[in-house]
């Protein structure tokens, strides 16, 4: 196979926190390592010293640097000057691959690859959801504007990634069959990520790992907790790890149930730390596309007790008995009693670890990105890629 030429990469996202900043660190470090440019451009408002210390890792890497410019959550008249700035930053690093991650990286990426275009500039525009605007429903005046402007935008789009079959199937279904390219890439964790990591002396029986808002479900941790104690008869530990916008509304719930003793908080942490205070992994979410915690928790050797959302059913198995109604706090205790009574219950119900890393590896999500972003800026036939004019 002949030698294909370095890139210059562009990831576009708006908050630095959680899956999607997880996925592009992946991508940014195997990329890199590979030969090719990497930049990122993301919001400068969210984030504290935990993702600053992410950043940190990854700098390295970045020969395209960081970018942060004010990226809001909402849509606003602010949007209008953010793109104006983010098209001439883009413009200045003269990237061959302008890659957006959720809705608002989507649109930065898409339409100042747009303009670039316009101005006879070759870009390749791809556009990976990570659930985000998929979340929305088709009933609701605001889903309708939402996946109404996603299907507006796949003229502006060379590509759509998904990264698991839940999502694809949500996009068909909520914004209809793409009439773009589309690939399908599963989220994938490093070589290191599978490490069994042993719990301390001092573990707690459950912990929750993630943001703490109400789509990840931390309130229904907290309620199939409590049950989950009068199910065994017996008092219990927990831990909720994690930073968000309803982390005071959380410690009054545990105070007002009399659970503040049992069930501590601590804010966000190295996943590979939190891991070692428990054995057993709580995923609560109402809605997920495909959750990187599941990964890296099977890759350390926890038990996953997970909503059957999302692409999670498609890393259990479909009919895993880890899996639990989603928003049914007595479904997730029944589980979470289960793990702690059933001899073995992890050794039987928990998929094996080489199983897992076939599929879910990030050498393997790098590998496939990268073969797409090659067919984009240099198609096979060996015809330029078109350009607007």
């Amino acid at each position: 196979m002949a030698e294909q030429q370095p890139l210059r990469i562009l990831h576009c996202f708006r908050s630095p926190v959680g899956g999607i900043f997880r996925h592009v660190r992946d991508l940014v470090e195997e990329h890199s390592k590979a030969g090719h440019e990497i930049g990122i451009l993301c919001d400068s408002s969210t984030g504290g010293e935990y993702e600053d210390s992410l950043f940190d890792d990854i700098r390295p890497y970045l020969s395209l640097g960081l970018t942060r410019v004010p990226i809001r959550r909402s849509i606003s008249p602010s949007d209008i000057a953010t793109m104006w700035d983010t098209y001439k930053k883009i413009k200045s690093l003269r990237p061959d691959v302008l890659h957006g991650h959720g809705a608002k990286g989507g649109v930065l990426a898409r339409l100042a690859g747009s303009a670039l275009r316009v101005n006879r500039y070759r870009v390749a525009r791809l556009y990976t959801a990570h659930g985000g605007s998929l979340h929305y429903s088709r009933s609701s005046l605001s889903g309708q504007f939402v996946l109404r402007m996603e299907r507006l935008q796949e003229y502006f789009t060379d590509a759509l990634v998904f990264i698991c079959e839940y999502e694809r199937d949500t996009y068909a279904r909520k914004v209809g069959r793409p009439r773009t390219k589309t690939s399908l890439i599963y989220n994938g964790i490093g070589e290191r990520d599978f490490e069994p990591i042993p719990t301390r002396s001092d573990a707690v029986h459950f912990i929750y790992v993630g943001m703490l808002r109400d789509l990840k479900g931390p309130d229904l941790f907290v309620d199939a907790f409590a049950k989950t104690e009068r199910l065994l008869g017996r008092p219990l530990s927990a831990l909720m790890i994690g930073d968000g916008p309803d982390r005071d509304r959380y410690r009054e719930m545990m105070v007002e149930r009399g659970l503040g003793k049992r069930i501590g908080m601590l804010p966000a942490m190295r996943v590979h730390e939190a891991f070692s205070m428990a054995q057993n992994l709580v995923v609560p979410s109402r809605a997920e596309a495909m959750p990187y915690i599941v990964l890296e928790g099977l890759g350390a050797g926890k038990t996953i007790i997970a909503s059957r959302v999302g692409g999670i059913p498609e890393v259990l198995g479909a009919d895993s008995a880890a899996l639990v109604e989603p928003g049914n706090s007595d479904d997730l205790a029944r589980v979470m009693a289960e793990t702690l009574s059933t001899p073995d219950w992890h050794d039987r119900t928990m998929p094996k670890p080489e199983a897992v890393k076939a599929v879910f590896s990030s050498a393997v999500m790098a590998r496939d990105v990268l073969k797409l972003y090659h067919e984009l800026v240099n198609p096979a036939a060996g015809q330029a890629m078109p350009v607007a004019s």
